[in-house]
């Protein structure tokens, strides 16, 4: 708790200084040609180098979908890569633009080191993966184990809890990042890797045989995980607010990468027609381009088509959409109307 306080101090003081120097981000990203963001240093599906050096994955499609809403072009992107304990100071100094990775919408983090989390693009929880070999089915039955635990992470304080709860004691195996939780977690230095859901079954289907890997069935935890950017530059927020509903958006009303130019020039839905700048102008009330929901969506796809080439049930990774469907599927993913 003692390492949480001082990381949040050390970042209010960033705040401070960045909240009068970077208002205006949107002209600054203008005049620089570039988003500068903020990405894990890797997660499987989630934020990864494709072969030729490139950052892909789920977190950079928001970074690139940006990018192109306002240049035109996905590629105008630099990617700088945190680790759980960098990367609010990496934000709040001005390093990056904004944030897309694994990070939790938490009520501190929002008014205490005043960020601007701009939606959720993944409903995560907490969960628990252990070896077969460990012999238990249930996160109840762990007492005594040595667990893998990012710091400065939402993860380390729901552990804490969950096992006080339980009246259950644990040794913690600190770690910074993902792949160093992945080799201690292999190495046998720790029982159990515990992280977000996605992440565990990321990291899992990178072992040599993931079946003999289990994710505990108990989720500790709602984990919201969206972009972020910081307090003070409220336009700056809505551009990155609205490139994501953008995608969720065209999800629900069947615009897709391969259909997008087409229903570009006009359909007989005027969301779609306001959405894709064919009627109206809603660009020009955040400083973008009229045609930003064309240019994001026909950069990188819908939301479901960026869920499903990244993460989805065909992809190592295989996860469900589960909340993450449609509101209108199920699910709880959501856009407020193109209005």
């Amino acid at each position: 708790m003692k390492k949480i306080t001082q990381v949040a101090l050390a970042v209010a003081a960033f705040g401070v200084v960045a909240g009068n120097a970077q208002a205006g981000t949107l002209q600054d990203v203008m005049a620089k040609g570039h988003v500068q963001c903020g990405i894990s240093t890797g997660v499987p599906g989630f934020a990864f180098t494709d072969d030729a050096g490139n950052w892909q994955g789920f977190d950079p499609a928001v970074c690139q979908a940006v990018a192109a809403a306002i240049f035109g072009d996905a590629s105008a992107v630099k990617y700088t890569t945190t680790t759980g304990k960098t990367r609010f100071t990496a934000l709040a100094s001005g390093e990056v633009d904004m944030l897309a990775r694994n990070t939790t919408w938490t009520f501190s983090r929002d008014t205490d080191l005043q960020f601007e989390f701009t939606g959720v693009n993944y409903y995560d929880g907490q969960g628990f993966m252990v070896s077969k070999d460990l012999g238990v089915t249930s996160a109840k039955e762990l007492d005594g184990a040595s667990v893998c635990i990012q710091t400065g992470t939402t993860t380390e304080l729901n552990l804490a809890d969950f096992f006080r709860t339980n009246g259950m004691s644990y040794e913690a195996v600190p770690i910074e990042t993902n792949d160093e939780a992945r080799t201690n977690y292999i190495a046998g230095r720790c029982d159990i890797y515990t992280t977000d859901a996605s992440g565990l079954a990321a990291t899992r289907s990178t072992l040599d045989d993931p079946s003999a890997h289990i994710i505990m069935p108990e989720i500790i935890s709602k984990e919201p995980l969206g972009p972020l950017v910081r307090h003070g530059d409220h336009q700056w927020g809505d551009v990155v607010r609205w490139v994501l509903n953008a995608l969720i958006t065209a999800e629900e009303l069947g615009v897709t990468q391969a259909n997008v130019d087409e229903m570009a020039a006009g359909t007989n839905n005027p969301e779609i027609n306001r959405m894709l700048g064919a009627e109206g102008d809603l660009g020009a009330m955040t400083g973008l381009p009229k045609d930003f929901g064309h240019q994001a969506i026909k950069a990188v796809g819908n939301y479901g088509e960026v869920f499903e080439r990244f993460i989805g049930p065909s992809t190592p990774i295989g996860l469900e959409r589960g909340l993450n469907a449609l509101w209108t599927q199920g699910g709880i993913l959501y856009s407020p109307p193109f209005r």
